[in-house]
């Protein structure tokens, strides 16, 4: 066996062990479970890509296209803003923002 199927043969067990790991999050499908990093994903980058927003202080998790965002907003507009973010990312279906503004 050479190095390359040694790897790709890794690389399909990971896999296989990923899709399980998606059934006991709640999620119905492999489909499910990508389509939620890919919602995560994205909107961190948007988050990243937004002055207004600081991304390091910001959690996103996403489940069968709900996003839930915590942490902590320096104000209200900071909160209201990445909620406005992870609402406008294709798949999202709602948004549980709950965002602490610090004092």
């Amino acid at each position: 066996m050479n190095i390359r199927t040694l790897i790709a043969s890794a690389l399909a067990a990971s896999l296989v062990a990923l899709s399980g790991c998606a059934v006991t999050r709640g999620q119905e499908t492999v489909g499910a479970y990508v389509d939620d990093t890919a919602i995560t994903s994205t909107v961190k980058a948007r988050f990243i890509d937004n002055r207004n927003v600081d991304a390091a202080s910001i959690k996103v998790e996403t489940l069968n296209g709900t996003v839930l965002l915590s942490g902590f907003a320096k104000n209200a507009t900071e909160r209201s803003t990445a909620e406005a973010i992870a609402r406008n990312v294709s798949g999202v279906r709602s948004v549980r923002n709950e965002i602490s503004v610090r004092p």
